[in-house]
Formats: C-alpha cells, sequence, structure tokens
C-alpha cells in the first residue's frame, strides 16, 4: 500500500505541476480548470476549492447517470488533488507572470505543460486506485446514454469548455491543445512507466482488483 500510495502523490503532484504551468503560460486552460477559475474569479476562494467542490457534487452527477451508490471513497482523493492544485498555484506559481512572455514562449511553455500533465496521468493510473470523478463523468454519460466513450468525451468537454467560456474562464489554445495532444502523451508514457512501476513494486503491495484475480 505505501508503494502504491506514493506512486499515487507522486502521479498527482507532476500532474497537477502541468495544469499548474498550462495555466501560467495565459494561453488558456483545460477545460475544467477553465471552468473553475471562472467560478472563482465570480465567486470568489481558491481554483482548488472550487475543484473540490464539483468534483464531490460529480460523484452524485455520475452515481444518478449509473444509477449506482456514490463512490464516496472518491472524497479522499478529491480533498487531496483540490491541496495540491492550490500548493502549484497560491504558493509556487503565485509570483510567477507570464502574460508578457513572447508568445513562442508561451506556447512553447503549453506544449511542455501537457507534456507534464500526460506523464503525471500516466503515473497516478498505475496504482488503480479511485479515478477522479470529472475522468468518470464521460464514461457515465457513455453508459447512460448509449453514447462511444470518444462521442461522451468530447460532449463533456464542449460542454464545460463553452460554460467556461460564458462564466469568462481563461480558454484558449490551453484548452483546445490538450484535447488533442493529451491523449497520445498519456499512452507514450504508460507503456514506459508501466514496466518501471511492475518491476520496482514489492511482492506484497497489490491492488484489490489484481488480489482477486
Amino acid at each position: 500500500m505505501l508503494y502504491r500510495s506514493s506512486v499515487y502523490l507522486l502521479g498527482m503532484l507532476i500532474n497537477f505541476f502541468g495544469v499548474a504551468l498550462l495555466i501560467n503560460a495565459t494561453l488558456g486552460a483545460g477545460f475544467w480548470t477553465a471552468f473553475f477559475i471562472g467560478v472563482s474569479d465570480h465567486l470568489g476562494f481558491t481554483t482548488g476549492f472550487w475543484y473540490g467542490v464539483f468534483q464531490f457534487l460529480i460523484v452524485f452527477v455520475n452515481a444518478l447517470l449509473m444509477k449506482q451508490a456514490p463512490e464516496i471513497r472518491a472524497a479522499i482523493p478529491i480533498f487531496m488533488e483540490s491541496l495540491i492544485l492550490d500548493f502549484w498555484l497560491e504558493f509556487v506559481f503565485a509570483p510567477v507572470n507570464l502574460a508578457g512572455y513572447p508568445f513562442l514562449l508561451q506556447f512553447a511553455l503549453l506544449l511542455v505543460a501537457v507534456m507534464i500533465i500526460g506523464l503525471g496521468v500516466a503515473i497516478y493510473i498505475l496504482p488503480q486506485f479511485a479515478r477522479a470523478p470529472v475522468d468518470q463523468l464521460f464514461l457515465a454519460v457513455s453508459h447512460r446514454y448509449n453514447l462511444s466513450l470518444q462521442v461522451s468525451q468530447t460532449a463533456v468537454a464542449v460542454v464545460m469548455a463553452s460554460l467556461a467560456f460564458i462564466i469568462g474562464g481563461p480558454v484558449g489554445l490551453g484548452t483546445i491543445v490538450p484535447m488533442l495532444l493529451l491523449g497520445p502523451w498519456i499512452q507514450w508514457f504508460y507503456t514506459r512507466v508501466y514496466t518501471m512501476y511492475y518491476r520496482f513494486r514489492p511482492s506484497g503491495d497489490m491492488s484489490l482488483e489484481e488480489e482477486l484475480q
């Protein structure tokens, strides 16, 4: 459990470092993050706070769509992710202002940020802990309305990006580029870190799913 938890935490730290870097590249943010930033700008509190609030609400939305009990165990990773996101945004990147930097440098940072997010996601999905409710939402939509995963994911992305735009969230290249490149980066990193994860994993540190196999 210690090994899996450490890998999970490392993945989250890397992932949200990339998210914070993407935001600070000032070319837009991912569609979910752009929405949370927009809400934060209007209602106060931090982006991480609203990230946690809406993730918790989505737990119940997913339960309704899937017609099953809410996955309450997701509350712990939601709390951790909210704190980590605020750590990067409110402390590490707080004094950083890239708004006046040349466009090419901002775009380069955006691409690096997407790559880092891909690495972080590839790492934190390895221990097979509960996924973030926002990641489960498109699966729930697919199940409820009998849509393909690609269609449901695109539908969720379009709806949230539109809402973010309406409330003044930072929608831009930083919203579009991750939609195009994040999947391939996750896949590329996952095929590489997967082998390392199982090479160094203690023999007794298995997930519940693996123990039942």
